[in-house]
């Protein structure tokens, strides 16, 4: 629902461990694939790494001293 409007996700298996009804997730990864496959069945794009970071005012990692 947050996509359709208009708004952000976040995905991984410290948020929830399941990837559908009943069906526990393998891992982040599949986790990100489901949800981008949702997004994209939406007509929608994904943000791209730099894109999230302008979004979220990130800093990236070329920034920073660590």
């Amino acid at each position: 629902m947050a996509v359709a409007m208009g708004g952000n996700i976040r995905v991984g298996l410290e948020d929830s461990l399941w990837i559908g009804p009943g069906e526990l997730a393998t891992s982040n990864a599949a986790q990100v694939l489901r949800a981008r496959q949702i997004i994209e069945g939406f007509g929608l794009e994904v943000a791209t790494p730099a894109d999230a970071r302008e979004i979220l005012s990130l800093k990236g990692s070329d920034k920073v001293a660590f």
